[in-house]
Parts: structure tokens; sequence; C-alpha cells
């Protein structure tokens, strides 16, 4: 008995912990940046006078540049080191967010928060994530990656409301400051504490009985990440997970992130409001997500994402009934269960590329990621063109409901386990860094 709870506490001590939860504070970090453009949209249009499809546009920028840069991280991690490249990308999203507050046209918001912001927080993304997880942890993968990947909603659920309060009370630009202020705080820590890998400081990956030696550096870093796209791309789980997550982006950054609060502004609730109601969306998205990794180590991954799209889609297709002026009943059931599923795919599409693509998966699912942000600059820019061309979000909340059932089939055709790899199938066997379980 005592000796169990001896392990439990070594175990709770390990290094590795420490390591996730600081990388966890970067991702929160970058998380509390990508929901300011739905809460900046009618401060800049007061202000400038921009349309939404302009403010759409940078937003746009900023999630494309942010999935494009989150497959080279993985890279420059793996040659640069962990630690050197979340410091860098604060410092970068830092720079960003105050070159923003000096802004006054909109190719300038497309530059500074674009462009800028999206390079920073695309190296802060899941990418830091699944690398940290894959370097740090043999056990727990799935939880650890659950609550890894908690960690964007979680800086959305604890900077929303204060920023969308200092935006009502204040101005837009104090709450950019706060942000730049919180990134740059983050750096020394990051510094101090976060370590590149287990053998740095003479111990086992958690959950391992062996030593892991550190590998060295991986040069050419951006020729690396065409290679392993190269790879992926001639087979067919990479293009089914692709286009799974970037309807998954669609559905949840892309549409609800940048949209929710000018859509329930429109039936008369105020930004305030529906900016809490995605803090709250933020609280069970913590739960969901962790819950969902936990399931990751249990389940086929491929039946949770058909089970998460399927529900995603339905409350898709319920908002244009629940959508009031007030706070309604409907309004939170939708919330909780939004929550629950929103990041809920990302453990198991990890947990598919870890299984396909091996030491390679932190790259793969980077590129992975590059079509969730896809999907999400798509739903952005279009959901504002609609919402000017249509006067109404309605035909933007049915079409992604749609999109989300036709994600829930791709994700079932996706084979995991299967016959020997016939000879036409070769490169896809051949690519693969370890056997996959198929």
């Amino acid at each position: 008995m005592d000796d169990t709870i001896g392990q439990h506490t070594k175990d709770a001590g390990h290094r590795a912990w420490w390591v996730a939860a600081v990388a966890g504070v970067a991702i929160v970090i970058a998380g509390a940046f990508s929901t300011m453009p739905g809460i900046l949209q009618d401060p800049l249009r007061a202000e400038f006078h921009w349309s939404r499809g302009s403010i759409g546009l940078a937003a746009s920028v900023n999630m494309v540049l942010y999935g494009l840069t989150a497959p080279y991280a993985a890279a420059l991690m793996d040659r640069f080191g962990i630690r050197r490249v979340v410091v860098a990308a604060l410092a970068t999203v830092a720079a960003g967010a105050v070159l923003t507050t000096m802004m006054s046209a909109a190719w300038q918001f497309t530059l500074f928060w674009g462009f800028l912001v999206g390079l920073g927080t695309g190296s802060l993304s899941m990418t830091l994530g699944t690398t940290v997880t894959n370097r740090w942890f043999t056990a727990r993968r799935g939880l650890v990656t659950g609550i890894l990947s908690s960690g964007s909603v979680l800086g959305q659920m604890v900077f929303l409301p204060a920023l969308s309060w200092t935006i009502d009370h204040y101005d837009w630009r104090p709450a950019l400051v706060t942000l730049a202020l919180a990134a740059v705080a983050v750096a020394p820590l990051v510094y101090l504490v976060l370590r590149d890998h287990p053998a740095d400081i003479g111990r086992r990956p958690y959950g391992s009985d062996t030593f892991t030696p550190r590998p060295d550096p991986v040069p050419g870093a951006a020729r690396r990440t065409v290679t392993v796209l190269c790879g992926a791309a001639r087979t067919v789980p990479f293009w089914l997970l692709a286009a799974t997550f970037a309807i998954c982006g669609a559905s949840t950054n892309g549409i609800m992130w940048t949209h929710f609060a000018p859509a329930a502004h429109d039936h008369g609730m105020p930004v305030t409001t529906a900016s809490t109601l995605l803090a709250f969306i933020g609280v069970f998205n913590v739960a969901g997500t962790i819950v969902s990794g936990w399931l990751t180590d249990r389940r086929d991954a491929r039946r949770l994402l058909a089970v998460y799209f399927l529900l995603r889609g339905l409350l898709m297709v319920s908002l244009p009934l629940i959508m009031t002026a007030t706070v309604s009943p409907p309004m939170l059931v939708f919330v909780v269960a939004f929550g629950l599923l929103d990041l809920a795919t990302v453990p198991p599409v990890i947990a598919l590329c870890r299984t396909f693509y091996g030491e390679d998966s932190a790259i793969v699912f980077g590129w992975t990621n590059a079509a969730h942000q896809l999907g999400a600059a798509s739903a952005s820019f279009l959901g504002g063109v609609a919402r000017d061309t249509f006067g109404s979000y309605d035909p933007v909340w049915l079409a992604l409901g749609a999109a989300c059932a036709s994600a829930a089939l791709l994700s079932l055709s996706i084979r995991v386990h299967r016959a020997p790899t016939p000879p036409a199938e070769a490169d896809e066997k051949t690519y693969a860094s370890s056997a996959p379980r198929r």
C-alpha cells in the first residue's frame, strides 16, 4: 500500500508533468489571441468603417498562417529545440499585438494581426502539445494530449470575458496590450522550466522503463517538413484526416470564435453576454477534451470522431432556432454540449497520426492541422461574406451542420485494421516510421 502511494507521488512529481504544464501555459496564451477578431469586429467597424469581409480577411490570413506554420514549427523544434521556438513565438505574438494598436488601414490589420500573430500562434499550436507528449510521455499520452489541446480554449475562457469588458469600458487597444504583456511575462517561465528532451536532465520519459538518448538535431527543417508531407500525401489516411479536420476547423475556430458573438448580437444579445457564453463553452471544452483523451486511450479513435461530428452537426443546425436576445435554457444546453465536443476531435486525430506515421506524427499532424486552419479561414471569411450578402448567419449554420455529417462518414472510412499491405500500396507501408497497427 505504502509502495503504491509512493509510486503515485513519484509519478506526479515527474519532470514531464512540469514541462507539460509550462507548454500548456504557452498554449493558453496563444488561445487567448484566437478569439479576438470576434470581439474586435464592432469596435473596428465603428472606428474605421471597415466591412465584416475586410475584418474576416485578416482573421482568415491569421488562421491560414497558424495552420501552415505548425508543421514547420514541429521540424524547427527538432532542429533548434522546443524552448527556443516557443520563446521566439511568444515574442512574435507580442510584437504583432502591439503593432496592431498602431494601425490605421485594413491592410495593416491583415499584416500585423493576420501575418505576425498568425505566425506566432501557429508555433504555439497543438503541434507543440504533440511534440511535448511524444518526447516526454510513453504512458498517458491520450490524457496529456487532451489536457494540452484544451489549453487553447482555456485561454479563451480565462481572457475573453476580461478582454470583452476592457473593450466595452475603455477601448480595444488596451485589450491587445494586455495580451502582449501576458505573452512577454510567460517567456521567462518557458526559458527556465521547459526542456527539449528528458535526456537533457537524465530522466526517462514518463511511463518508460528505458532511458532514451536525446536524438541529434535534425538539419534541414524546411526540407524535412516538405519531405514528410510528400510521403504522407501518398497515403489515403492523411487525406481523410485532413478532410475531416478541415471541417472541424470550419465548424469551430472559423465560425464560432469569429462570428458567434456578432451573430448573437444580430438577435439583440449584448456582445459581452455572447463573449461570456463563449467563455463558458471554454469551461466545458476543457472537460470534454480531457475526457476525449481518456477515451482515446481505450476506444476506437475513428468511431469517436464520427460520434463527435454527428453531434456537432446537430448542434449547428439548431442554432437558428435558439438564438435570442436573452440567454435561454436551450442556449445553455448548446453551450454545454458544444463545449464538450469542440476540441474533443483533437486526441483521436493525433492518435491516428501516431498510429500511421510514427516518429513523424507531429509533423504530419501539423499538416493535418494546416487543413484545419484552412477550413477555419474559409468559414471565417465566407461567414462574413454570407452575413453581408444575406443579412443573416442562418445559411452558414445549416451548411456547416451538413458538412459535419459528411465528416462523420469520412471518419468511419479510415481503415486502421486490415490485411497485410499489397504491393500496390507499398509506398504507404514503407513510409510509416513504425509498422502501423492495422
